[in-house]
């Protein structure tokens, strides 16, 4: 089996997502499809669109869901549909037991997004921690840490929002 996590940004520019879509599809379909198993937290950007190719190439979905209160207390109205959508098809569904979403919920998330995992796809630009844990550049320092390999996927051209 072949169980691959996923961290990346959230805020990927409109442009940045076919290309990003494209490189996630190569890497992964280099992978044993019949085996492909890919762990995700659903939020926006990079965890959704890891999560729908993973689906489109027939691998199973295993959502790792912060907090009880994520659905309502984080995701965006307009992310709501693909959020539940995405959760429905999941093999496997772990809510983490935190009330609130914050960062002890996104550090205990990622954790265990990083547990038994194979190895990682950043979708990440490279960019220092913030210093508010859960990020991207950390879950990316624990897989390292971890010996884990890492794939970091940042195609020429890709932007976040607002850069």
């Amino acid at each position: 089996m072949a169980t691959i996590a996923v961290t990346g940004h959230m805020d990927l520019a409109d442009e940045a997502v076919g290309p990003v879509r494209a490189a996630l599809r190569d890497l992964l379909t280099a992978l044993p499809l019949d085996t492909l198993v890919g762990r995700s937290c659903l939020a926006r950007g990079a965890d959704t669109l890891f999560a729908e190719e993973v689906l489109a190439l027939g691998g199973r979905l295993s959502a790792i869901i912060p907090s009880l209160d994520y659905r309502e207390a984080v995701v965006q109205p307009a992310d709501l549909a693909n959020f539940d959508v995405l959760r429905e098809a999941a093999a496997e569904v772990v809510v983490m037991p935190y009330e609130h979403a914050g960062r002890a919920a996104y550090e205990a998330a990622n954790r265990e997004l990083l547990q038994g995992a194979d190895r990682l796809m950043a979708i990440w630009d490279g960019s220092a921690p913030t210093g508010r844990g859960g990020g991207t550049a950390d879950t990316v320092a624990a897989a390292r840490a971890a010996g884990l390999t890492v794939d970091v996927v940042w195609p020429p051209g890709a932007l976040r929002s607002g850069t």
